[in-house]
């Protein structure tokens, strides 16, 4: 996995039901590194740290390779990186086999990989859709969150060093399923709760589906 692009961005003023807000999903390139800190990232604006931010969400990570299947989706929007909202755009980043609980050196930080991003009303804002808020969960490549175990810088170019590998076979893909199908798998249940990178109460609501 290789950094492509830094992103990162300033509150924007949006209104949602009614109501004045504001968002820091609209991100984007800048040339120069940037420095992963323990709960966000320096000079990013994060609006809401309920459901952004934190040890858990320090860092968003998007692939570079999913951007064809959206570009054609949404062919009349002003394309570039950060489009979805994370801070860093990676070649190489695939959800079907990164496994939550890996380590990885990237740059001058040390960090883990924790959780899928479960899109939200201010994706639809950013695309103009709210309508893609189904189709990014049905698609299945939600990109991942990072902890960051060791602050440090990361630009582009850097790539990821496998530091340690999950002894836990839960892949990114597999939990982003789980979290939205109704039928869930107790096998990957029980994987779930047993990976400690994943945050605690996350592992708390999926342990009521086991009987």
């Amino acid at each position: 996995m290789r950094i492509i692009s830094t992103n990162l961005g300033k509150p924007t003023p949006i209104v949602w039901n009614g109501q004045e807000t504001t968002t820091g999903i609209f991100k984007y390139p800048v040339n120069e590194p940037i420095t992963l800190e323990s709960e966000s990232v320096a000079k990013d604006n994060i609006s809401d740290r309920k459901v952004h931010g934190g040890v858990f969400k320090a860092c968003y990570l998007f692939a570079k390779e999913q951007y064809p299947y959206w570009k054609e989706k949404y062919p009349n929007l002003d394309w570039d990186w950060g489009m979805f909202g994370e801070n860093l755009t990676v070649e190489g980043l695939d959800e079907t086999t990164l496994k939550i609980g890996n380590i990885y050196k990237v740059g001058t930080a040390l960090v883990q990989v924790t959780q899928p991003r479960e899109p939200c009303f201010k994706l639809g804002i950013r695309f103009d859709d709210q309508d893609i808020l189904k189709t990014f969960i049905d698609h299945g490549y939600p990109g991942t969150y990072i902890r960051v175990l060791e602050v440090g810088q990361v630009q582009i170019g850097d790539e990821f060093e496998l530091v340690e590998e999950s002894p836990n076979p839960l892949t990114t893909q597999q939990f982003y399923q789980l979290l939205f199908t109704r039928k869930k798998d107790p096998e990957q249940i029980q994987l779930a709760l047993e990976n400690e990178a994943l945050p605690q109460r996350k592992r708390d609501k999926l342990r009521r589906f086991l009987k």
